[in-house]
């Protein structure tokens, strides 16, 4: 059937746009707790810098090249889709400082007051005056701007405040007119607002009422402080934020090592292109004018009002004031039926699979397993792919641990994993000191996977245990990201993912795999095939299904794919949480497509791809979205679940996720972020709340 739509195919950062959308839906959410509103609200600015930083620092550079009418894909300018973005933009800026004057007046109620320098008592000033001397003073950059040969570099991951010094007048006389008058000086100045201190200063109590004032306004208290050596009549300090390119530009120069060149181009990130400023829109004209000239920024950024402050990002951290009251409650990780945090994790993998659903199961076997490995006498080496590590990685301790054992431990760490280039390069540095064989990379591929081989000699011979993950090794995130991990000893599997370390090696070599799905050389064929099958079985009359879910879908090829097996009958479920640029529910192209995004407490990271198959259901789990990058441009791997347990395990997982009414939202060409409304004889079915109470129950029926 031909398909009359002109465009079949949603925008791409439009539907990341639409996510964030849903991210701030939470923010305004009266039912979600109030401090968790203000953590949402961090996440949405958070998520909001980080898109100006990459993808529309991409969409911009390419509305600044030569042929400016040349449509990209979907249908569309740069230019104009700048121009979109901007609006869409400045209207979630609007929504958000909305939401966040409502989540205030809440939290007054709840005895939680935000004040500012002119709300404050004579005793609060006392202790705002002695924490500005001794905790922000000693941490204060502050630059006198007018007489600087060069204007300042402004980083984009901090929030400065433009002041402006009205000097008190100088009498001047002319000779000529033989008049007096009077000259008011002018003179700006930045200062950089301290990021080691926290953004929330909170102040002494007042019997049952907290006091919380923003380190911006702790600041602006103290004006005549720091600017005590000039003879001023006005002074005036209004936020503004810059956001700028972060693409990594890498040296070509064979000379220096992986490490030097990302190193070097994470430096230089700092004087990218600016791509985004935002200001207090109450701030003077002519400051604003000042800043916005020297800092070289025109009509070809994205220059947004905003209200008093920025960096919003920071509410993610607000202090709690031990109101966990006004917290979504903290479920305690659950252990896997069978398998005891308290036994050889090794010796129960070589009897059978497990999986770990995180964070409704503890990621803790994961470190265990690595502390496990780095002390048996029999094993002889481990190799493990990192991507994004927590702060103080439980991770890389357990590896050197290894290595001091005498293990032969290989990493493969990925220095361009986005804004945490910094953080790996400590990490690689710090492993190398320690004799940890480090792999850097394939050129032009990034390593997303997420696998580990440890090989242990027993009678004699060779055996592998391991395991395959969708998401990162990163004990922190893993107490809020939803992701599956396979403890496996399967022979052949493990087989598979050494070839992927060989890979890493001798990458000209491109081998071929028994079980594992590789990516970039296999994926986007071998889902093909896999989707193919369904089309088959549908024209020929047999029951199946497709459901997936993920991040991200916006390859059009793989979304022509769905297309084709929609308009042949094949029923296909998608729980996408972030971009959809695929369009459900259209008559003769996708009507029997049903798409829609989870946004709850926790933040929806698992791949699982199921297929019918007449009956049979395959089932897989993998790192890869269904993105031209993860299919084409990176090295993914996708894992089959052959365990008969485990695969029902997933299978009903996915179904507590698509029943899910009450924080379930319909992906659709609106985008409109409607809800899944909930028909009067349903109960309330909230999808991550069901899950844990899935896992929950499967150690009440284990224990029985």
């Amino acid at each position: 059937m031909s398909i009359i739509k002109e465009n079949i195919y949603l925008d791409r950062e439009k539907s990341w746009l639409t996510f964030n959308a849903r991210v701030l839906q939470e923010a305004a959410d009266e039912n979600v707790p109030l401090l968790d509103r203000l953590r949402f609200l961090g996440i949405f600015s958070n998520n909001l810098d980080e898109f100006f930083r990459v993808r529309f620092a991409a969409i911009r550079r390419l509305s600044l090249t030569a042929d400016t009418g040349e449509k990209i894909l979907g249908g569309i300018t740069a230019k104009k889709l700048v121009k979109e973005i901007t609006e869409i933009a400045i209207k979630q800026q609007s929504d958000s400082l909305r939401i966040l004057e409502i989540i205030e007046k809440k939290l007054e109620e709840q005895n939680i007051y935000m004040v500012h320098e002119q709300e404050i008592t004579t005793k609060q000033r006392e202790f705002v005056k002695d924490f500005f001397v001794n905790i922000v003073s000693p941490e204060l950059v502050t630059i006198i701007l007018n007489d600087l040969a060069e204007f300042p570099v402004l980083k984009d991951t901090s929030g400065y405040l433009a002041v402006k010094l009205v000097m008190k007048p100088v009498v001047e006389k002319s000779k000529l007119l033989n008049l007096t008058r009077s000259k008011h000086e002018i003179r700006y100045a930045v200062i950089e607002i301290p990021t080691r201190i926290n953004r929330f200063v909170v102040l002494p109590s007042d019997n049952d009422k907290h006091y919380i004032m923003m380190l911006d306004d702790v600041i602006r208290l103290n004006l005549s402080s720091i600017f005590t050596i000039f003879d001023y009549e006005k002074v005036s300090a209004h936020m503004i934020k810059i956001t700028r390119d972060a693409q990594l530009d890498i040296d070509s120069d064979l000379s220096k090592s992986m490490l030097e060149k990302i190193a070097t181009s994470v430096k230089e990130r700092r004087v990218g292109e600016p791509v985004r400023f935002i200001y207090d829109q109450s701030i003077e004209k002519d400051t604003l004018k000042y800043f916005l000239s020297h800092m070289g920024i025109d009509s070809s950024d994205s220059i947004i009002p905003g209200g008093r402050y920025h960096n919003r990002r920071d509410y993610m951290g607000f202090p709690n004031l031990g109101r966990f009251d006004l917290l979504y409650k903290t479920n305690q990780a659950l252990q896997i039926p069978g398998l005891s945090l308290d036994e050889n994790i090794m010796n129960k993998i070589a009897k059978k699979d497990y999986l770990i659903n995180a964070p409704y199961q503890t990621f803790s076997y994961v470190i265990k397993f690595l502390r496990e490995a780095a002390l048996d006498p029999k094993v002889t080496a481990i190799k493990i792919t990192l991507y994004r590590l927590a702060k103080n990685s439980q991770i890389i301790s357990s590896l050197i641990n290894a290595a001091k054992n005498g293990k032969k431990v290989t990493v493969q760490i990925e220095l361009q994993a986005r804004f945490d280039e910094a953080s790996n390069i400590m990490y690689a540095e710090q492993m190398q000191t320690e004799g940890i064989e480090l792999i850097f990379g394939i050129k032009g591929l990034k390593v997303h996977s997420k696998i580990c081989v440890v090989e242990r000699i027993e009678a004699g011979k060779l055996k592998r245990y391991g395991f395959i993950s969708t998401g990162n090794f990163n004990e922190s995130t893993a107490n809020v990201y939803t992701d599956v991990t396979l403890l496996t000893s399967h022979q052949e599997i493990l087989k598979d993912v050494s070839k992927i370390f060989d890979f890493f090696d001798v990458n000209f070599r491109i081998h071929r795999y028994k079980h594992l799905i590789v990516s970039p050389h296999y994926t986007r064929s071998r889902i093909y095939k896999l989707i193919d099958r369904e089309i088959v079985l549908a024209r020929n009359g047999r029951a199946t299904f497709i459901k997936l879910k993920m991040n991200s879908l916006s390859d059009f090829q793989m979304i022509d794919k769905l297309y084709d097996a929609s308009r042949a009958g094949v029923k296909i479920q998608l729980i996408i949480r972030g971009i959809c640029s695929l369009i459900p529910g259209v008559k003769g192209m996708s009507e029997n497509i049903e798409a829609i995004s989870i946004v709850d407490n926790y933040l929806e990271h698992t791949r699982l791809f199921i297929f019918g198959n007449a009956g049979e259901p395959e089932v897989f789990i993998s790192s890869a979205d269904f993105m031209k990058r993860n299919l084409d441009g990176r090295v993914e791997v996708t894992c089959p679940i052959y365990d008969t347990n485990i695969k029902q395990e997933l299978i009903e997982s996915f179904e507590v996720g698509w029943k899910g009414n009450v924080k379930a939202r319909f992906h659709s060409e609106k985008m409109d972020n409607k809800y899944r409304v909930r028909k009067p004889e349903e109960q309330i079915f909230r999808a991550q709340f069901e899950s844990y109470n899935f896992y929950k129950n499967m150690i009440e029926k284990a224990n029985n």
